[in-house]
């Protein structure tokens, strides 16, 4: 890795950091677990369309590590882990399909996130009556998901000007 790619990751998880610290600021609940607006995601979808894989999986991990010991628990870093890892690996497989926008990749990210989280859940608490909240899981996937993604989608040509 050169410098200027190392410190392109550092910076762009120092970002999805204070999005995170943000989104916990924010007072947003729905009354359903789980259910948050996202923002650290932003720069993950924005990474995996500038960058290799392998720099996006690690500003993935050093985040939700980072985030978790600065403003977490452990139970935060394993669900945060489930969720983030399975959506990564579900965007990078649809983003080389390449028949999908931007917006859609996301999309299957934030509702892959969701599933993530509730397997853990499911597993943490053994009991499979929490799938109950599935249904709102994932419609509050498909939303924060798709927002996400029409943002990137937005931002990115900006940002690609600027040679970032």
């Amino acid at each position: 890795m050169t410098t200027k790619s190392v410190a392109r990751c550092g910076l762009l998880t120092a970002l999805a950091m204070i999005f995170g610290y943000v989104e916990a600021l924010i007072p947003f609940y729905f009354g359903i677990p789980g259910v948050k607006l996202g923002l650290p995601n932003i720069i993950t979808v924005f990474a995996l369309y500038t960058l290799p894989v392998y720099q996006v999986f690690a500003i993935q991990v050093m985040r939700i590590v980072l985030v978790s010991f600065l403003f977490g628990n452990l139970s935060m870093m394993l669900y945060s882990l489930a969720g983030g890892l399975l959506s990564l690996v579900v965007m990078v497989l649809l983003k080389k399909k390449k028949w999908l926008s931007i917006a859609g990749v996301s999309l299957a990210g934030g509702v892959s996130h969701n599933i993530g989280q509730l397997a853990v859940a499911v597993l943490v608490v053994q009991n499979l009556k929490i799938a109950f909240y599935l249904p709102a899981l994932l419609a509050s996937g498909l939303v924060t998901g798709g927002l996400i993604g029409m943002l990137v989608h937005k931002v990115k040509p900006l940002l690609d000007r600027s040679k970032f």
